[in-house]
Protein backbone atom coordinates (compact mmCIF):
# COMPACT_ATOMS: atom_id res chain seq x y z
CA UNK A 1 0.00 0.00 0.00
CA UNK A 2 1.04 3.79 -0.84
CA UNK A 3 2.40 6.29 1.52
CA UNK A 4 0.22 8.54 2.58
CA UNK A 5 0.50 12.13 4.01
CA UNK A 6 0.93 11.86 7.47
CA UNK A 7 1.99 8.37 8.06
CA UNK A 8 4.94 7.22 9.73
CA UNK A 9 7.91 6.75 7.55
CA UNK A 10 9.22 3.40 7.60
CA UNK A 11 11.95 2.62 9.56
CA UNK A 12 14.98 0.64 7.96
CA UNK A 13 18.61 -0.17 8.54
CA UNK A 14 20.84 0.07 5.23
CA UNK A 15 24.45 0.64 3.66
CA UNK A 16 24.93 3.53 2.40
CA UNK A 17 28.32 5.10 1.11
CA UNK A 18 28.72 6.34 4.36
CA UNK A 19 28.22 3.48 6.23
CA UNK A 20 25.25 1.68 7.82
CA UNK A 21 22.12 3.63 9.05
CA UNK A 22 19.40 3.44 11.47
CA UNK A 23 17.12 5.50 8.98
CA UNK A 24 15.12 7.49 12.04
CA UNK A 25 17.91 6.82 14.23
CA UNK A 26 19.74 8.62 11.59
CA UNK A 27 17.03 10.99 11.13
CA UNK A 28 17.11 12.24 15.04
CA UNK A 29 15.65 15.97 15.12
CA UNK A 30 16.37 16.61 12.05
CA UNK A 31 13.56 17.29 8.72
CA UNK A 32 14.66 14.61 6.50
CA UNK A 33 14.47 14.42 2.25
CA UNK A 34 14.76 10.66 0.93
CA UNK A 35 14.74 10.58 -2.75
CA UNK A 36 15.77 8.05 -5.43
CA UNK A 37 17.32 7.18 -9.15
CA UNK A 38 16.56 4.97 -11.36
CA UNK A 39 19.96 3.74 -12.03
CA UNK A 40 23.33 4.45 -11.37
CA UNK A 41 25.90 6.03 -14.41
CA UNK A 42 22.61 7.18 -15.83
CA UNK A 43 22.95 10.83 -17.51
CA UNK A 44 19.43 12.92 -15.77
CA UNK A 45 20.64 11.20 -12.07
CA UNK A 46 23.47 12.86 -12.80
CA UNK A 47 22.99 16.36 -12.94
CA UNK A 48 20.33 15.79 -9.76
CA UNK A 49 22.92 14.34 -7.74
CA UNK A 50 25.47 16.91 -8.63
CA UNK A 51 23.19 19.97 -7.95
CA UNK A 52 21.97 18.84 -4.34
CA UNK A 53 25.54 18.63 -3.91
CA UNK A 54 25.96 22.28 -4.59
CA UNK A 55 22.75 23.50 -2.60
CA UNK A 56 23.62 21.27 0.27
CA UNK A 57 23.87 24.05 2.61
CA UNK A 58 20.63 25.35 1.54
CA UNK A 59 19.26 21.96 3.20
CA UNK A 60 21.65 22.25 6.03
CA UNK A 61 20.75 25.66 6.88
CA UNK A 62 16.99 24.45 7.23
CA UNK A 63 17.78 21.73 9.67
CA UNK A 64 16.91 19.24 6.69
CA UNK A 65 19.49 15.76 5.88
CA UNK A 66 19.21 14.64 2.32
CA UNK A 67 20.02 11.42 1.46
CA UNK A 68 19.66 9.08 -2.41
CA UNK A 69 18.81 5.76 -2.78
CA UNK A 70 19.35 3.67 -6.07
CA UNK A 71 18.55 -0.03 -6.50
CA UNK A 72 22.42 -0.50 -7.31
CA UNK A 73 25.03 -1.34 -4.74
CA UNK A 74 27.30 0.69 -2.59
CA UNK A 75 30.18 0.12 -4.47
CA UNK A 76 28.40 0.92 -7.56
CA UNK A 77 27.38 4.03 -6.10
CA UNK A 78 31.02 5.37 -5.16
CA UNK A 79 32.45 4.71 -8.50
CA UNK A 80 29.20 6.65 -9.27
CA UNK A 81 30.13 9.56 -7.35
CA UNK A 82 33.42 10.13 -8.85
CA UNK A 83 31.95 10.90 -12.01
CA UNK A 84 29.53 12.89 -10.33
CA UNK A 85 32.82 15.62 -8.80
CA UNK A 86 34.12 15.23 -12.54
CA UNK A 87 30.83 16.23 -14.58
CA UNK A 88 28.72 18.46 -12.09
CA UNK A 89 32.20 20.02 -10.37
CA UNK A 90 31.47 19.18 -6.87
CA UNK A 91 31.44 16.11 -4.62
CA UNK A 92 28.46 14.28 -3.07
CA UNK A 93 29.02 14.98 0.37
CA UNK A 94 25.52 12.96 1.43
CA UNK A 95 24.67 9.73 1.96
CA UNK A 96 23.61 7.13 -0.89
CA UNK A 97 21.71 3.82 -0.01
CA UNK A 98 22.47 0.87 -1.74
CA UNK A 99 19.46 -0.64 -2.59
CA UNK A 100 20.12 -4.17 -4.45
CA UNK A 101 17.74 -6.29 -2.81
CA UNK A 102 14.95 -3.56 -3.47
CA UNK A 103 13.69 -3.46 0.75
CA UNK A 104 13.83 0.30 0.56
CA UNK A 105 12.18 0.69 -2.49
CA UNK A 106 9.23 -1.71 -1.27
CA UNK A 107 9.11 0.12 1.85
CA UNK A 108 8.42 3.38 -0.13
CA UNK A 109 6.74 1.72 -2.98
CA UNK A 110 9.40 3.23 -5.55
CA UNK A 111 9.03 1.18 -8.24
CA UNK A 112 5.92 1.55 -10.42
CA UNK A 113 5.45 -2.04 -12.56
CA UNK A 114 3.88 -0.13 -15.12
CA UNK A 115 6.63 2.26 -15.91
CA UNK A 116 9.71 -0.04 -15.21
CA UNK A 117 9.80 -3.04 -13.14
CA UNK A 118 13.35 -3.31 -11.99
CA UNK A 119 14.29 0.40 -11.10
CA UNK A 120 13.18 3.18 -8.85
CA UNK A 121 10.98 6.24 -10.26
CA UNK A 122 12.15 9.29 -9.32
CA UNK A 123 10.70 9.56 -5.76
CA UNK A 124 10.72 12.09 -3.08
CA UNK A 125 10.06 12.22 0.21
CA UNK A 126 10.09 14.65 2.58
CA UNK A 127 9.57 13.85 6.33
CA UNK A 128 9.78 15.76 9.91
CA UNK A 129 10.87 15.23 12.87
CA UNK A 130 8.10 13.74 14.00
CA UNK A 131 8.76 11.08 11.39
CA UNK A 132 5.80 11.71 9.90
CA UNK A 133 5.03 11.78 5.86
CA UNK A 134 5.13 15.56 4.64
CA UNK A 135 5.46 15.44 0.61
CA UNK A 136 6.03 12.71 -1.52
CA UNK A 137 6.30 13.68 -5.25
CA UNK A 138 7.12 11.00 -8.06
CA UNK A 139 8.54 12.26 -11.36
CA UNK A 140 9.19 9.96 -14.43
CA UNK A 141 12.53 8.64 -15.12
CA UNK A 142 13.12 11.14 -18.39
CA UNK A 143 12.30 14.22 -16.38
CA UNK A 144 15.30 15.81 -13.50
CA UNK A 145 13.26 17.35 -10.53
CA UNK A 146 13.01 20.65 -9.59
CA UNK A 147 15.15 20.87 -6.05
CA UNK A 148 14.57 24.75 -5.80
CA UNK A 149 10.79 23.74 -5.55
CA UNK A 150 11.69 21.05 -2.97
CA UNK A 151 13.54 24.23 -0.94
CA UNK A 152 10.26 26.10 -1.46
CA UNK A 153 7.78 23.28 0.12
CA UNK A 154 10.20 22.71 2.93
CA UNK A 155 10.14 26.49 3.70
CA UNK A 156 6.25 26.14 3.72
CA UNK A 157 6.45 22.81 5.56
CA UNK A 158 8.43 24.82 8.69
CA UNK A 159 6.44 27.44 8.80
CA UNK A 160 3.24 26.06 8.71
CA UNK A 161 4.09 23.51 11.31
CA UNK A 162 4.79 26.50 14.44
CA UNK A 163 2.44 29.28 12.87
CA UNK A 164 -1.26 29.07 11.56
CA UNK A 165 -0.88 30.04 8.85
CA UNK A 166 -0.88 28.50 4.94
CA UNK A 167 1.11 29.46 1.79
CA UNK A 168 -0.58 30.94 -1.31
CA UNK A 169 0.33 29.64 -4.79
CA UNK A 170 3.75 30.56 -5.71
CA UNK A 171 4.80 31.58 -2.45
CA UNK A 172 8.50 32.22 -1.25
CA UNK A 173 9.93 32.43 2.23
CA UNK A 174 9.15 36.00 3.19
CA UNK A 175 5.75 36.79 1.01
CA UNK A 176 2.34 37.23 2.52
CA UNK A 177 0.84 34.14 3.79
CA UNK A 178 -2.67 32.88 4.83
CA UNK A 179 -4.06 32.61 7.80
CA UNK A 180 -5.61 28.97 8.49
CA UNK A 181 -9.67 29.47 8.46
CA UNK A 182 -10.56 27.49 11.53
CA UNK A 183 -8.82 30.37 13.41
CA UNK A 184 -11.17 32.91 14.37
CA UNK A 185 -10.76 36.43 14.22
CA UNK A 186 -10.84 37.15 17.83
CA UNK A 187 -7.99 34.77 18.28
CA UNK A 188 -6.27 35.93 15.25
CA UNK A 189 -5.88 39.19 16.97
CA UNK A 190 -3.12 37.64 19.38
CA UNK A 191 -0.91 35.44 16.99
CA UNK A 192 -0.60 38.08 14.31
CA UNK A 193 -0.30 41.22 15.82
CA UNK A 194 0.44 43.40 12.25
CA UNK A 195 -3.19 42.30 11.01
CA UNK A 196 -4.94 41.43 8.33
CA UNK A 197 -5.97 41.93 4.85
CA UNK A 198 -9.62 40.41 4.68
CA UNK A 199 -10.18 39.84 1.41
CA UNK A 200 -13.06 37.15 2.44
CA UNK A 201 -13.69 35.83 5.55
CA UNK A 202 -12.11 33.03 4.71
CA UNK A 203 -9.04 34.56 3.09
CA UNK A 204 -6.90 36.82 4.93
CA UNK A 205 -3.80 37.96 4.27
CA UNK A 206 -0.75 38.80 6.47
CA UNK A 207 2.78 39.63 6.60
CA UNK A 208 4.85 36.12 7.32
CA UNK A 209 4.63 36.38 10.53
CA UNK A 210 8.10 35.21 11.48
CA UNK A 211 9.88 37.69 9.66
Amino acid sequence: MSLRLGDTAPDFTAATTQGEIHFHDWLGDSWGVLFSHPRDFTPVCTTELGYVARILPEFVKRNVKVIGLSVDPVASHITWEEDIAETQGTPVTFPMIGDADRKVAGLYDMIHPAADDTATVRSVFVIGPDKKLKLSLTYPASTGRNFDEILRVIDSLQLTAYHKVATPANWKDGDDVIIVPSLSDEDAKALFPKGWDPVKPYLRVTPQPNR
